[in-house]
């Protein structure tokens, strides 16, 4: 009962939005994921870290829900900026259920149990200097979400998921990282960044957290290996 985690997987399957057309790093992408992701059991779990698929409702990203279907781990979603089909929880929720998906739910608001850990997370938000007044509220929203999801951990060790990344250089202290100290978060993955963005990227420890990028391009479409299992203390990023 191994855990993953990838980010950004962008699926397109009933939209004219393929990925491939952002050079060679996405080339046969969707065989790529498919591959991937058929190498994981039933007994696995991963967190897929927003931007999961390009349809605009539910309706319009059913087949991409499918497509996830087919591989028997145990899915958690984070909410990306590009997930326009997301709703309510419960609707979600009722809607994969409706239509036979089984694998697919969603880390929102909560926590999940994972052994002695506790899978955190939410979508969080832009933390350069592009922000303005409006993304600031944003932002403080996002870090409320993800101080609730933390709470509800009850003290376990917090494995913590994003989509955006909390920090990025010359930001490194920003509402979502100050949360993570608080929490004594000890490692935190995220998605978001991607090609020319990806050698930017904020990675190794921040103020006792561990932060590492797991957008799909990054990680040529493998999910990334985060526990060997529940009773895993705590394996080192590989």
């Amino acid at each position: 009962m191994a855990l993953y985690a990838i980010g950004d997987l962008h699926l397109s399957l009933t939209t004219d939005k393929s990925m491939e057309v952002f050079g060679p790093a996405w080339a046969g992408y969707m065989d790529r994921i498919a591959e991937s992701l058929g190498r994981l059991t039933e007994d696995d779990v991963l967190v897929l870290a927003g931007d999961t698929s390009w349809g605009m409702t539910l309706e319009e990203a059913e087949a991409d829900f499918h497509f996830l279907d087919q591989s028997p781990c145990q899915k958690w979603l984070v909410k990306g900026n590009h997930d326009y089909w997301w709703s309510t929880v419960s609707k979600m929720q009722r809607f994969f259920q409706e239509k036979g998906i089984r694998t697919l739910d969603f880390l929102h608001n909560g926590c999940v149990p994972y052994g002695e850990h506790a899978l955190c997370g939410t979508r969080g938000w832009s933390v350069d200097e592009t922000q303005g007044p409006q993304d600031a509220k944003i932002l403080a929203r996002e870090a409320l979400r993800l101080d609730a999801s933390c709470r509800a951990a009850q003290g376990r060790p917090i494995l913590c998921f994003l989509h955006y990344p909390p920090a990025v250089p010359g930001h490194r202290h920003t509402p979502l990282t100050e949360v993570l100290s608080r929490w004594q978060v000890g490692r935190c993955f995220y998605g978001h960044l991607h090609g020319p963005a990806i050698p930017h990227r904020l990675e190794g420890d921040l103020d006792g957290t561990e932060l590492s990028l797991i957008s799909a391009d990054h990680l040529g479409f493998v999910p990334r290996k985060i526990l060997d299992g529940p009773s895993d203390p705590g394996a080192r990023i590989s």
